[in-house]
């Protein structure tokens, strides 16, 4: 069995993750890894041919690189059945412009259920399992040169780092030695006292420097009028208005009386000056 497949991959990125078993049992699709193995290789391996899925129970064992070439070998037997396959695979790494060219041969034999699969099944299965870990091997050495990339950064960064923090303590011990040799020169003067002893004058550029603020104890007629609009009327007028409504207060008898009196007064009166009128001009007329 011979494959090739190419892959925008440079040979060293390529080289890292199959160096690593525990990289390449992430690229192996269907492997589950047994919890108590030695071996990140170990497991069970589901594979499926012919519109079957037959799991092997077994490990596989990684070697090299030789020349950029891995070898793999690899036992198993059905997990249910009686069957069982060895395997023989090696892994060639070839640099073609803008990538890698990745070359597999091998060969496998088995009895079981992977004898009784049509004729072509057992290679197309194996072919498609090749081009599956090929997908998976790209996208971990992808992966694991991004976090290369990170940690030689943060590597850089943390030496520009120390040797800034550095060059910040020689320019602090010179600095030190110079302040004590100045002291030492000038000690026969007077000590004129600590800076933060004298006073500070306030900032000449102070916009309100020298304002005093007064509050009035009244406020103008202007808020006093607007204040009585908003609210309708003040409390002092509230407080001397009459009572209206239920609470307002009931008029006596007298008065009552005294006004019901004059309301029938005035009319009397007008008729009776009306009716002296009307007889004072019968009266003319009469008159030969």
């Amino acid at each position: 069995m011979e494959h090739e497949v190419f892959v925008p991959v440079p040979v060293p990125a390529l080289l890292r993750t199959l160096g690593d078993p525990a990289r390449v049992a992430r690229c192996v699709p269907g492997l589950q890894q047994d919890a108590d193995a030695a071996s990140p290789l170990a497991g069970r391996l589901k594979l499926r041919a012919g519109g079957h899925t037959i799991t092997y129970r077994g490990e596989l064992l990684l070697a090299g690189p030789e020349r950029d070439r891995f070898s793999v070998t690899g036992k198993g037997a059905e997990a249910r059945g009686t069957g069982a396959v060895e395997l023989a695979l090696t892994i060639g790494l070839t640099a073609t412009d803008g990538g890698t060219t990745i070359a597999y041969s091998g060969t496998a034999d088995g009895d079981g259920r992977l004898v009784e699969l049509e004729e072509g099944a057992a290679l197309a299965a194996a072919h498609r399992l090749l081009d599956r870990f090929t997908q998976q091997l790209v996208t971990e050495s992808l992966a694991g040169r991004e976090d290369a990339e990170a940690d030689a950064d943060a590597d850089v960064d943390d030496a520009v780092a120390a040797e800034g923090l550095a060059g910040d303590e020689e320019g602090a011990v010179g600095s030190g030695d110079e302040i004590r040799a100045d002291d030492a020169d000038g000690s026969g003067g007077d000590d004129p006292g600590s800076v933060y002893d004298s006073p500070v004058p306030p900032p000449s550029l102070d916009p309100v420097a020298g304002v005093e603020f007064t509050v009035p104890d009244e406020p103008p007629a202007e808020a006093a009028h607007a204040r009585r609009t908003m609210i309708g009327r003040s409390a002092e007028e509230v407080d001397h208005a009459p009572p209206r409504g239920r609470y307002a207060p009931v008029p006596s008898p007298e008065a009552g009386g005294a006004s019901t009196t004059l309301r029938w007064v005035a009319p009397a009166a007008a008729l009776a000056l009306a009716s002296a009128v009307v007889l004072g001009r019968a009266l003319r007329r009469r008159r030969p």
